[in-house]
């Protein structure tokens, strides 16, 4: 993607990333974890706030904060970076992604449609659905689509 990028920091295996995120709120510090699921298949990509959890002693990401930094596009651009990262040392391993909140979600689809042709050449976009029994199941990305969250995997 022709945005521009945080550097990232990364651990040894390519599921932990940090960054800072600079802008009119001053340096945020960002993590990036892809964790399993109950199919070892599906890795869930999670982001967000890094915070120091005062009981664990740890830090812990938290995706519910609004930082307001005025650097969207490039925390998003960074974020899809540790995507291509973890996918290429992962190429078997697709990547379920959604919004903490449903306006969220839907900016990430619009993120998507933005830089669907540039995404396309490396990933298979799926988008997930939730029927009424709760079921999830996977159809064709489509800009217009009213999604529960997102698949990709490396082609």
């Amino acid at each position: 993607m022709n945005i521009a990028k945080y550097e990232l920091l990364t651990n040894t295996d390519a599921t932990l990333f940090r960054f800072k995120s600079k802008g009119i709120n001053g340096e945020i510090d960002k993590g990036i974890v892809y964790k399993p699921t109950k199919n070892d298949t599906i890795y869930n990509l999670g982001f967000g706030d890094l915070v120091f959890d005062q009981i664990q002693k740890e830090f812990i990401i938290n995706d519910l904060i609004v930082s307001d930094n005025g650097d969207r596009n490039k925390i998003l651009a960074t974020v899809a970076e540790s995507a291509y990262i973890f996918s290429e040392r992962y190429p078997e391993r697709k990547i379920f992604f959604k919004g903490s909140t449903k306006s969220r979600t839907r900016l990430y689809r619009i993120a998507i449609s933005l830089n669907l042709r540039e995404l396309s050449k490396t990933f298979h976009i799926f988008g997930t659905i939730e029927d009424e029994n709760g079921n999830i199941f996977n159809v064709p990305f489509d800009s217009n689509g009213d999604f529960y969250g997102f698949i990709i995997k490396r082609k």
